[in-house]
């Protein structure tokens, strides 16, 4: 991961926070202000305080529970939210119709959300308060009325103002989520081509200055060996250093392949495989096929870069240690899965001996 996406990161995470401690601050401090007036009123007037302390002590928790020690509310966990805190607020709307004020905290950060669910809250806030005349006065004058239609009025104005706000936020977001996304493909996409770019060039290098390097001293090592004597010990080191150097010619290859697949820049990897199967058998004489079952599926570059230097290294290691008779390559399409098996008939090894090494 990159410093820069660890910074993005933090400062996304550090913004989440910081929303969120103000949604918190926001309704703490609504609970002071809609509570503190009708607990006077009802210590000015002798009434009882426990039940309304106990409510508004439960609402705290409740919040607490959901909001400060959860995680994100979405979807089911929302509606058992307000369903419980709406419970609560209409249940000191019972005891005392001056909470009114309390069904703003309680509903007002939800309300940008869904412009029908802030709708709704206008109309339920606003019902309340003209249910808390009414039950304070035993009647609802009209100019009491002209202020229920202005409240109505003003909220849905203001729910449409915040939530056309919070839905460019929204959107802005997930913009910003998309141009980082691309940002970052588009670089995990030059980091491969620079990488794809340095093993080009490093086959170059290898095959201008080793590969060339040990086809001549092949070259020249082959007219030494024919101006030798048949038998002694001249001969005999001559061919040990031509076996050698055709084994690094052949590795040096073998990597210069391996650094720049250039089988699968206009073939497909069936036909890639096919390829060095043909080309085991003219350089060898070692009868090799090459097998492909089920449907072929396309497979990102890397996957096929990968499958094509297994079958590299394995008919190298057929070529040069097996001492095989026969080859096949089988690439088998399944559902979600490819496998590539490769197989021979050479002298293979012992398992058991090879553990044993292991255990020394």
């Amino acid at each position: 991961m990159r410093v820069g996406d660890v910074v993005t990161g933090a400062r996304r995470d550090s913004g989440e926070r910081g929303r969120r401690s103000w949604q918190h601050a926001f309704f703490y401090s609504w609970l002071v202000v809609a509570t503190v007036g009708p607990l006077s009123d009802r210590v000015t007037s002798g009434e009882g305080l426990l039940l309304p302390l106990v409510l508004i002590a439960v609402m705290a928790a409740w919040y607490a529970l959901w909001m400060v020690w959860g995680t994100e509310l979405t979807g089911r966990a929302t509606v058992v939210y307000l369903t419980g805190a709406g419970a609560l607020w209409l249940s000191l709307l019972l005891v005392d119709g001056s909470f009114v004020l309390l069904g703003m905290m309680v509903f007002a950060p939800h309300c940008v959300e869904s412009r029908r669910f802030g709708l709704a809250v206008v109309a339920l806030g606003t019902g309340g308060w003209i249910w808390q005349r009414w039950a304070a006065t035993g009647a609802v004058s009209w100019p009491e009325v002209v202020i229920a239609l202005l409240i109505v009025l003003g909220g849905a104005a203001t729910v449409g103002y915040v939530g056309s706000h919070a839905r460019i936020s929204a959107e802005r977001k997930r913009l910003l989520d998309e141009l980082q996304a691309a940002q970052e493909a588009r670089a995990a996409a030059q980091r491969r081509a620079g990488i794809a770019e340095e093993r080009q060039r490093l086959a170059r290098d290898i095959h201008d200055t080793l590969t060339q390097g040990f086809a001549s001293t092949v070259m020249l090592l082959e007219a030494a060996e024919e101006t030798l004597p048949v038998t002694g010990p001249s001969r005999r080191h001559v061919a040990q250093a031509l076996r050698t150097a055709r084994e690094s010619l052949a590795e040096s290859r073998r990597v210069v392949l391996a650094l720049r697949p250039t089988q699968l820049d206009d073939t497909a990897l069936p036909e890639a495989l096919r390829q060095l199967a043909d080309r085991l058998s003219e350089e060898t004489g070692l009868p090799a096929e090459t097998t492909v079952t089920g449907t072929p599926a396309p497979l990102v570059l890397e996957t096929q870069t990968a499958l094509l230097r297994v079958a590299q290294e394995a008919l190298s290691n057929v070529r040069w240690h097996a001492r095989a008779h026969r080859a096949s390559l089988t690439l088998s399409y399944m559902d979600g899965v490819v496998m590539l098996d490769v197989q021979d008939d050479g002298i293979g090894f012992d398992t058991k001996e090879i553990g044993t090494q292991g255990e020394r």
